[in-house]
């Protein structure tokens, strides 16, 4: 079989090489992959800035799906031709995380996803929403979740708003996932292109960043003074301080990403008068990703994303560094 790994670290190093097809072992399945997606955390992975001290060679990518293609002794939830995903930690299955839990993260702790065939542990697998491609499916075990648990995370009530950062794959399905649960959202991008395809997903209102950079103020405009009830952070350090003058009293940052380096100084005491809940998202269990799933599978939600051979992955990493995409990349198994 075909994998993609990296022996050193850069996007120059990833290769595609020849490895003996897996079988499953006791409790194990072999998935015959059809479709990866790729995160931010992806590119941070090959280029060695994740966890420098990663043992190489490395096979990367979280996330995945394809069908059984053979099961071991024992394995139960699930037959041959089931369609499935793996889940991102493949420890975490339930409850709060520990130490323990979020060990064995696909393509950083062990080999990722980005090969024709993998075997994982029956309780590293989940069944996928009938009505999703394989496509759509290798979107959610990253992204997905981690949105989903940014939205519980607010505990919001019908009419709350939210305010997402940009486009990306997490931003988009924190779009998705509140107009399911019936809040309002607000969106900044630096693209008024991007923005207008978020409209049309069910955006409120939008801002180009680059355009006005105190968006801040626009999101308190917006709010009638208040401030955003839930902000979906993916910028990091350099967003942060605006997030938090964007808030509500008493509000929640869900903080996810670390796209942007330092700027103005950490406002400490604007977390102290505006009593914020800042709550750091690492993805999430299994059983998170069930429920996300059922709530998917309920409303017919159809995850964004552009497509590509995986063949040109290369390419499609350099879309990512530039963030010229919207929604997922999305990557098929050829």
């Amino acid at each position: 079989m075909r994998v993609a790994q990296i022996a050193a670290f850069g996007v120059d190093s990833l290769r595609f090489v020849e490895q003996l097809t897996p079988q499953p072992g006791p409790g194990e399945v072999l998935v015959k992959i059809h479709a990866i997606s790729f995160n931010y955390r992806d590119l941070m992975v090959i280029k060695g800035l994740y966890n420098p001290k990663m043992r190489l060679p490395r096979i990367p990518c979280s996330d995945g799906a394809g069908e059984v293609a053979a099961i071991g002794d024992g394995v139960t939830a699930f037959k041959v031709g089931d369609r499935v995903a793996g889940i991102f930690m493949q420890n975490w299955l339930d409850g709060p995380p520990t130490p323990d839990k979020v060990k064995g993260a696909l393509g950083g702790d062990i080999d990722g996803m980005m090969a024709e065939y993998v075997v994982l542990k029956e309780s590293g697998l989940v069944a996928v929403p009938s009505h999703l491609s394989y496509e759509e499916a290798a979107t959610l075990p990253c992204a997905a979740v981690t949105a989903w648990n940014a939205l519980a995370a607010g505990n919001l009530k019908p009419g709350a708003t939210v305010l997402i950062l940009g486009t990306g794959g997490v931003s988009i399905f924190a779009l998705q996932f509140a107009r399911m649960m019936g809040l309002r959202v607000l969106g900044i991008s630096g693209s008024q292109g991007k923005l207008d395809r978020a409209h049309s997903l069910g955006l409120a209102a939008g801002l180009n960043y680059r355009e006005t950079p105190d968006w801040d103020r626009w999101v308190l405009d917006q709010t009638g003074g208040e401030g955003a009830d839930l902000v979906v952070e993916v910028g990091g350090i350099g967003t942060l301080p605006r997030s938090l003058r964007a808030l509500r009293m008493g509000g929640v940052i869900a903080q996810i990403g670390v796209l942007t380096g330092p700027s103005d100084p950490l406002p400490l005491p604007l977390i102290l008068h505006k009593q914020a809940h800042i709550r750091g998202m690492y993805v999430g269990s299994r059983r998170d990703f069930l429920e996300m799933n059922r709530a998917i599978a309920l409303a017919e939600l159809r995850p964004v994303l552009e497509s590509f051979p995986w063949a040109e992955a290369h390419a499609v990493l350099a879309r990512m560094e530039a963030a010229s995409h919207f929604g997922k990349l999305v990557l098929k198994v050829a």
